[in-house]
């Protein structure tokens, strides 16, 4: 796993301009997500080709920065539970604050590789206005401008020296299935009954998992590593800080991944967290399947089913040629049907196409649709197409512009490529390049 390094400090000293710089090439895509209160709150970065994650405490606050909240306490406590190294971010214009005091004196008992990062040291003529917080007792001060970059280079240099090489966990090569969801949808139950065995704590209190828990299934002609998250929680439900590394893991499990079944309860129907959750899903490019669950519960009529499943593809349009099947963990229907829609999108999605028969279908259909004319009256003309030889699908287009290519037709295109190769299930990009 890899290394952590959390930001701490009181509110706005600068941590998420920090967060933000040492994370800005490798971001974690997570805005979609409405259970934390800060757009990003974990991310990678790597210095020195040593490859670490980021985490940002910030943003639980409320109330007045002069007052130490129970909440910065929390944060600060579980960053050192979590972290191998941790940047205490402090303001240098404005010198030692009491809540930089109270910071200290939990940072001085956690035994961890404590950086001091005076911030808004703007000028090299001010690196001598960080000197005061020597007195804080947590050894080395390095003044840094979180907003230019300045002095952060000499304080990764520190940070990472000790960091051992990124190491893999040693996990089968086999698909790796995340199961994701809000709360208390079923996705321990899910993993339970395919496993046969009660392994995981099922309660109905949601919540109860907090770790990933990555589990090996083989049987009825399957073999993957399935991997149960704990579920992400609506905005102004996270009551609990740990609800954050929570988070923080089923984020992982999803960027670990190939596929991930979306549960959905059929009882409650789709919510706008369900959503969140699927997109969370699709920007980290995984195959998905949409599992709606709890399908028992459902008074039925004839086009219930397909009702519900048109009603799920509208939320989560554009992205919605995916699989949807529903299920009762409960009573052990169609379980295993999911898995095989899962199996299918993993092989998708490591299909390529050769050159020669993408542009033998393509470039017709494109010649006979082209792009509207873009500006000053010019044409898009494309050229040439080829597949890209990434882990997941992605398909270059040379033309002429490629800054004018508009997105209904990126999508145009898309749809082609879907209907004539069945991508369903699997996020695709398209990428537009100069001839």
């Amino acid at each position: 796993m890899n290394n952590i390094v959390a930001i701490v400090g009181r509110p706005n000293v600068g941590k998420s301009t920090l967060f933000n710089r040492l994370t800005a090439s490798k971001t974690a895509i997570v805005e979609s997500i409405s259970g934390v209160t800060r757009d990003r709150i974990y991310g990678k970065s790597d210095w020195n080709g040593k490859e670490f994650s980021v985490i940002d405490t910030g943003g639980f606050v409320q109330g007045s920065d002069d007052v130490f909240e129970e909440e910065i306490r929390k944060q600060v406590l579980f960053a050192i539970d979590e972290a191998d190294a941790i940047v205490f971010v402090v303001d240098a214009r404005e010198g030692i604050h009491p809540l930089d005091e109270d910071v200290a004196v939990l940072l001085r008992r956690s035994g961890k590789n404590i950086f001091i990062a005076a911030n808004k040291v703007d000028s090299p003529n001010l690196t001598h206005i960080g000197s005061d917080f020597y007195s804080l007792g947590l050894g080395e001060v390095y003044p840094i401008s979180s907003v230019n970059g300045s002095g952060t280079g000499e304080l990764l240099d520190e940070v990472v020296r000790d960091f051992n090489e990124t190491e893999e966990e040693e996990i089968p090569d086999v698909p790796r299935i995340a199961v994701i969801g809000r709360p208390n949808v079923g996705k321990s139950s899910l993993i339970n009954t395919l496993i046969g065995d009660v392994r995981n704590i099922v309660t109905p209190v949601a919540g109860t998992t907090r770790d990933s828990i990555y589990t090996p299934f083989k049987g009825f002609g399957h073999e993957f590593m399935l991997v149960d998250t704990a579920g992400l929680r609506k905005k102004g439900k996270v009551y609990e800080n740990v609800e954050f590394y929570s988070t923080l893991r089923t984020i992982r499990a999803i960027e670990n991944a190939d596929i991930c079944l979306v549960l959905i309860d059929a009882s409650q129907g789709i919510e706008k967290q369900d959503v969140s959750i699927f997109h969370l899903a699709e920007k980290n490019r995984k195959g998905i399947v949409v599992v709606v669950n709890k399908w028992d519960l459902v008074d039925k009529s004839n086009n219930t089913h397909l009702e519900f499943e048109e009603s799920i593809r509208k939320r989560i349009a554009p992205f919605n040629d995916v699989p949807i099947v529903f299920v009762s963990v409960q009573e052990k229907q169609r379980i295993f049907k999911a898995l095989n829609y899962a199996e299918e999108v993993y092989n998708k999605r490591n299909k390529r196409i050769s050159t020669s028969k993408l542009n033998d279908l393509l470039l017709p259909i494109i010649e006979e649709n082209p792009h509207p004319m873009a500006s000053r009256g010019r044409y898009i003309r494309i050229k040439y197409i080829m597949q890209l030889k990434t882990k997941t699908p992605q398909f270059v287009f040379f033309c002429n512009l490629p800054d004018e290519v508009k997105e209904p037709y990126k999508r145009f295109i898309e749809n082609k490529i879907r209907k004539y190769y069945d991508f369903t299930g699997v996020p695709i990009q398209l990428f537009f390049r100069q001839k």
